[in-house]
């Protein structure tokens, strides 16, 4: 017994034609433009893909190479503030060296062995150790060859001898380095 339902569904049916699976000579013309204009597209998305990643591949580079000169520049920069970064507090110790060197040379003239020149003299030479440990060096002026770069003249006064003209005769202040970079000229007299 075939129910209502069933037969509206077989009158409703239709049959669908079937197509061969053959194209004929002008689908096959067709088919060969498609694949050619295929073809051309595909080429030309992996040219553009191509040229892109080229693109992203240059500004990686540059990026990088960017980033490493940044951290090289800010490394310089740290380790050239941590050289000076003392410079303020040693500049202000240079009038205690000079003091100090004074008081040496007053100790100097004094003919008797005491105590008291014992005890400046060990303080004065850890004093000294102190500043070259911290990279402060006095800069050699008596008798050198006058250098603006290192020397302040004060004045000018007759040479001794004639192989002192145009050099140093006398340092009336001393100059010093911190890391080979100068933190106070020397104040200079030289021979004419």
């Amino acid at each position: 017994m075939t129910t209502d339902k069933e037969k509206a569904n077989e009158e409703l049916e239709i049959e669908t034609p079937r197509f061969t699976e053959q194209p004929d000579d002008q689908n096959k013309k067709e088919t060969k433009k498609d694949k050619a204009h295929k073809k051309n597209k595909v080429e030309e998305q992996l040219e553009i893909a191509e040229s892109e990643l080229l693109e992203l591949k240059d500004k990686h580079i540059r990026l990088q190479a960017e980033f490493d000169n940044y951290r090289k520049r800010t490394l310089k920069e740290r380790m050239e503030l941590l050289k000076t970064a003392s410079e303020s507090l040693l500049v202000s110790i240079l009038p205690v060296i000079d003091d100090f060197d004074r008081a040496v040379q007053t100790l100097d003239n004094v003919e008797e062995e005491s105590h008291l020149k014992d005890g400046v003299m060990l303080i004065y030479n850890k004093f000294q150790d102190f500043l070259k440990q911290n990279g402060v060096k006095e800069i050699e002026a008596k008798e050198q060859t006058f250098d603006t770069d290192l020397h302040e003249a004060i004045t000018t006064f007759a040479a001794p001898t004639e192989d002192l003209k145009g050099k140093i005769i006398d340092v009336v202040q001393k100059g010093y380095y911190l890391n080979d970079k100068v933190i106070r000229h020397s104040k200079v007299v030289i021979g004419e």
